[in-house]
């Protein structure tokens, strides 16, 4: 099973580190990337830009856009990855591995079902 962690973050802070500190933190996560790439459980990953280039479509027919994420909250989505574990627990697991490198951000875990048009999607 995949798994996505989602990492969120207080709005501003990552954008306050200076590129030492930015470095220093992206070294700390990249030895937790290494690990899952040599166990072969690492899949997509993405660090996503600011809050203040985003915008939500919601609504019925084409929708209507506005502008910033829908939560009105201090955390924002910084990023995710997507592990391939069996257990839920793993996947809890490596997403403290990540809390470890970077113990300021706040790891949200969701089972993934993958969508490959054409294909049926997996019941349950």
């Amino acid at each position: 099973m995949q798994y996505a962690i989602l990492a969120y973050h207080a709005g501003g802070v990552v954008e306050s580190w200076t590129p030492e500190e930015d470095a220093a933190l992206m070294t700390d996560l990249l030895a937790v990337h290494d690990g899952l790439i040599e166990a072969g459980r690492m899949g997509p990953a993405a660090r996503l830009s600011g809050t203040e280039g985003a915008v939500t479509l919601r609504g019925p027919g084409a929708g209507v856009v506005t502008d910033g994420p829908f939560a009105e909250t201090k955390e924002h989505l910084l990023g995710f990855y997507v592990v391939d574990c069996q257990t839920q627990d793993e996947a809890i697991a490596i997403a403290r591995d990540l809390l470890r490198a970077n113990p300021s951000a706040v790891y949200e875990i969701r089972p993934v079902k993958l969508y490959i048009p054409g294909v049926d999607l997996p019941r349950g």
